[in-house]
């Protein structure tokens, strides 16, 4: 009788679009509720402000701490996979030996992914004018800005490639409102298609997974996120009129997709609303593979933490791939 996959080995057979037996994998780009959860400081809330003060025993044990977290996370909650978000006063060598904690707790058991975008996303309000005003009269100029950050993002995912332990990257840049994208289909294929598609294509190059994040109505710029050669998009937002039956049907067979739970009716729905809403993504997202259950965004500070595990009730009991005879 074949061993049952890991948590891990289903996810990257999702990203894959290969046939999966069993539960459906499910992701959450971040589970912000450990303190409510297990009574523990999220690691993107610590201050390590003395953080080069601490002794090397000190460093370590929060190490450990933090990736001891990430992996009850995933433990508790079926998570396949996790996004590491280091603290603030961490360089990067920190992060790699806390992933090695992570191996070292977890074995091979979990998808291990960071942080790895840098093409152009929504600008920040104090941002936003000199954006607008470098596109009109210095378009080179963020051309040029654009390809040195995919080539310093290369470099950097190179090095990390040397630690054995890293599986992937989320690429985590917004590029749309809930009714648009920040900038016209044309616009973004010309300031953000090209170094998208050379940023995958070096991480897949390198042997990484990619997912690629962007809430909002990516639908006017779909074609353009899938022909960058993800492995999965995320999160598809229907706050952002994305139907995951309508992307399944046009790109499912190109790429994984991750998502599509309504965060906002996990907030304010009814329980029988948010139990409804878990169906409705599974039955949308499950036939034929390539599909890893999630919500539309992540579980934020300040979601219900009952109203999530509602959600995973349902995707245990119904999120199953059944053997055919």
């Amino acid at each position: 009788m074949p061993r049952a996959m890991t948590p891990r080995e289903t996810f990257i057979a999702a990203l894959e679009r290969r046939p999966i037996e069993g539960l459906v994998p499910h992701f959450e780009l971040v589970f912000f509720l450990t303190m409510e959860a297990f009574g523990r400081v999220h690691p993107t809330h610590r201050n390590y402000a003395q953080w080069d003060q601490m002794t090397e025993v000190e460093r370590t044990l929060h190490r450990r701490d933090v990736a001891d977290l990430y992996v009850t996370t995933c433990r508790r909650f079926g998570q396949a996979g996790m996004l590491i978000h280091s603290p603030g006063g961490w360089q990067d060598d920190d992060t790699r030996r806390a992933i090695e904690h992570i191996r070292e707790l977890s074995g091979q058991d979990y998808l291990i992914t960071l942080h790895g975008d840098v093409t152009y996303s929504l600008p920040s309000g104090d941002t936003i004018m000199d954006f607008v005003a470098k596109l009109a009269d210095k378009p080179q100029e963020l051309k040029d800005q654009a390809q040195r950050a995919v080539d310093d993002a290369l470099d950097m995912a190179a090095r990390r490639r040397q630690w054995g332990t890293l599986d992937g990257f989320c690429l985590c840049a917004d590029y749309c409102f809930n009714d648009n994208p920040f900038l016209s289909p044309a616009m973004f294929d010309e300031f953000v298609t090209p170094y998208l598609q050379r940023l995958v294509a070096g991480y897949r190059e390198l042997g990484y997974y990619v997912i690629k994040h962007t809430d909002g109505n990516i639908m006017p710029i779909l074609d353009a996120l899938v022909s960058a050669k993800p492995h999965a998009l995320h999160s598809l937002d229907p706050q952002g009129g994305v139907d995951l039956a309508e992307v399944k049907r046009r790109v499912g067979d190109q790429v994984c997709l991750i998502g599509n739970v309504n965060c906002a009716t996990l907030q304010t729905g009814t329980d029988a609303e948010v139990a409804a809403e878990a169906r409705r993504a599974l039955r949308q997202g499950m036939p034929g593979g390539g599909y890893v259950f999630g919500t539309s965004n992540c579980i934020y500070t300040g979601m219900s933490l009952a109203r999530y595990e509602l959600m995973l009730k349902v995707w245990r009991e119904e999120g199953v791939y059944r053997r055919i005879p």
